[in-house]
């Protein structure tokens, strides 16, 4: 990583602690490994951690739980600490009457979900900061999100004259809400199953996503606008099985201009999180670690139904980026870059005109023209967000360029532009290491490492998952999240299913059957710890885990996929290859009754639309005897979404391939569906016709 990687502000500095000896205050956060509380560690509010020690203290003086979450890249939370948490009167209001609790929204998934639900039961959006108050026994009874100064104070003031003079009706509004809570998403959505369910109309499912589509500017048609990458990943799916080329179109469409648009680094490389507005222009800037992993899946993905080249360009300077600015040095990879920079945000990424022409010389005039910047500013403040043409086709034309040649001269002009960048300061790190996160970011190498065959993939994935298997694991238990020592957090069904779903795609990209028994393993321990007998679906925590006032089941998508339609997926996908049939039927368990919530939802339900779909359409077993390897690199060249990939080997523990070797000394395919194997080919073309059959 480049020296000044963690060059702050004194801004920056001021709000991620350091020794007791530079600062005025200290609390209870100066031992936290997270990053997001580290920053607190020196407000003047005697802050605990989420735990026993706080919860015990309010239960003995018979206090209310004040519990504010949030998270190091968010933008109002570092405000709503600059005007609040660090003003004197304001934390000896909250130290007086409160037992004040932060929590980092990442590290504890778990007291987000609850309290995030109960604010919006409430009928308060939610978001982030997030701010409830508590009885001294976990119960909710109000809360918002950010909140200026004054009104903070008087909300305050407030509370804490109910919580003495009227404990009775802040109690039954607490013991109300908590019954809320406590009521399971699964039984208000899941329908009996039926021998039929399954015979959903994916053209339906598909439609009606269409029309949400926004035909002018690609992805949905809403404001602000997020990617939402399980959306395009089962569209293509969708085309696969139909060759629909008005679907195909749309998917081009919202690839293309975001690429084009500023919610993508024209010049680093990396997504951030969403555009503010509705032509991908504007972004949040912050950039997290489970977006580009899922990016770096969809695009990988849409290369291989498409074959151009921008697609590639993004896989690969994605990579950069994540090499460049969100690797430990043991593989591991950090979680987010904050938006803002000085206290402003997108500083770190935006130019003016003058700095161009300065940096570039006389080639400054084609790339402004290019990246759409002006002497007055494309955004605020006079300085330009970098953005260019999605089809460059006029803009070579008016300067009198092949694609070739102009590529040549901007990728060294980027160079130059990026060197200048990296001697700015940068953007807060968050430098934590999330298991849930990391193990996306594998599946998205993993599926790059496919499409393009290019072994800095795969190798990037194989240091993560060492880093994992060494930080993060403890036999088959994983732990939530590492920052210099592993949190004694541990893992929640994200951290697993997603893991899970890594190893499995290390193992056909690599076919170190190691991995694929690890998975057999971790899976194993989410149906004895998270399986809930009952109603058949899984919870968020573990058996094991901490008891909070209510046990979560996640259901649906948000921007990132449901982990219980991941752990759906991986018992299919592990059931076939291991032909272990109870886990098959558990995966379809688990899908059909949910199939009128994905028919009616399918935004907030694609991962489950995608898991349908391989249901419906039913997965191949490809086995591959002889030079295993050179077969999946070209095998893989084709998107091939409902194949899994097994190398023949005599003394395997996978049932399929022990009895398979080559025919005829020949490089051999032997591909399978339901116990039963086609013809062996020696072909890739035939291979990918049985597949497809």
């Amino acid at each position: 990583m480049e020296q000044n990687e963690n060059k702050l502000s004194q801004d920056d500095n001021h709000n991620r602690g350091g020794s007791a000896g530079q600062h005025e205050h200290s609390n209870r956060l100066v031992h936290a490994t997270s990053p997001y509380l580290l920053q607190h560690a020196h407000n003047p509010v005697d802050w605990f951690e989420w735990g026993d020690e706080a919860l015990s203290t309010a239960r003995k003086l018979d206090k209310p739980i004040l519990v504010s979450i949030g998270y190091s890249s968010c933008h109002w939370c570092h405000v709503m600490e600059r005007e609040s948490f660090e003003n004197e009167a304001v934390a000896a209001a909250m130290n007086e009457a409160y037992v004040c609790i932060k929590v980092d929204r990442e590290e504890r998934p778990d007291v987000d979900h609850i309290y995030m639900e109960a604010v919006q039961a409430l009928g308060v959006n939610g978001g982030w900061p997030l701010n409830v108050f508590l009885t001294s026994d976990q119960k909710p009874f109000f809360g918002g999100t950010y909140f200026t100064a004054g009104s903070w104070t008087q909300i305050l003031q407030n509370v804490a004259r109910a919580y003495a003079e009227n404990r009775d009706n802040i109690e039954d509004t607490a013991e109300e809400l908590t019954q809320h809570l406590m009521r399971s998403d699964v039984g208000r959505f899941v329908q009996p199953a039926d021998s039929t369910s399954m015979k959903a109309d994916l053209a339906a499912l598909a439609g009606k996503l269409a029309g949400r589509f926004d035909r002018r500017t690609g992805g949905m048609n809403n404001v602000p606008k997020f990617i939402m990458p399980s959306i395009w990943r089962f569209l293509l799916r969708f085309h696969y099985l139909t060759h629909d080329e008005d679907t195909l179109q749309q998917i081009g469409l919202t690839l293309d201009r975001i690429a084009a648009g500023g919610i993508y680094d024209q010049l680093g490389g990396g997504f951030a999180r969403y555009s503010v507005d509705g032509e991908w222009f504007a972004p949040h800037f912050e950039k997290m670690l489970y977006d580009n992993g899922q990016l770096m899946s969809l695009y990988s993905e849409a290369f291989a139904v498409t074959g151009q080249m921008r697609y590639r360009e993004v896989v690969f300077e994605t990579l950069a980026w994540l090499q460049r600015e969100m690797t430990h040095p043991d593989g591991g990879f950090f979680s987010a870059l904050d938006a803002d920079s000085e206290g402003v945000e997108g500083k770190y990424y935006c130019w003016s005109s003058d700095e161009l022409d300065q940096l570039l010389g006389d080639n400054a005039a084609r790339v402004k023209d290019y990246y759409h910047v002006t002497p007055t500013g494309n955004w605020e403040h006079g300085m330009n967000i970098l953005f260019c043409p999605p089809d460059e086709r006029t803009f070579l034309t008016r300067h009198h360029l092949s694609a070739d040649a102009w590529h040549r001269m901007l990728q060294s002009d980027k160079q130059t532009l990026l060197a200048a960048r990296a001697t700015r300061i940068r953007p807060g790190l968050d430098d934590k290491i999330l298991t849930a996160w990391n193990a996306l970011m594998v599946c998205g190498l993993l599926d790059a490492y496919a499409a393009f065959g290019d072994e800095r993939f795969v190798q990037t994935a194989s240091a993560n998952l060492r880093f994992i298997e060494q930080y993060l694991c403890e036999g088959t238990t994983l732990f939530r999240s590492y920052k210099s020592k592993r949190s004694s957090t541990q893992g929640f069904l994200d951290d697993y299913a997603y893991y899970i779903l890594a190893l499995t795609k290390y193992y056909q990209a690599t076919f170190d059957e190691t991995a694929l028994m690890r998975a057999v393993g971790f899976t194993r321990t989410v149906l004895a710890q998270f399986f809930d007998p009952g109603e058949q679906y899984f919870f968020f925590t573990s058996g094991s885990a901490e008891k909070l006032i209510a046990r979560k089941k996640e259901v649906f998508d948000n921007v990132i996929p449901s982990s219980n339609a991941i752990m759906a997926q991986n018992l299919h996908w592990l059931g076939k290859m291991m032909e272990i049939p109870e886990w098959c039927d558990l995966s379809q368990s688990l899908v059909t009754p949910l199939q009128s919530l994905i028919g009616s939802e399918p935004s907030y339900m694609s991962q489950w639309a995608i898991a349908m779909t391989e249901h419906q359409t039913g997965l191949k077993e490809v086995v591959l005897a002889g030079n295993a390897d050179a077969l999946r690199r070209e095998l893989q060249q084709s998107f091939t979404p409902f194949a899994a990939l097994l190398k023949a080997a005599p003394d395997s523990h996978i049932p399929l391939v022990a009895d398979k070797a080559p025919v005829l000394g020949l490089d051999t395919l032997f591909v399978c569906h339901n116990r039963v194997c086609q013809l062996p080919v020696h072909d890739i073309a035939q291979a990918l016709e049985q597949i497809k059959t």
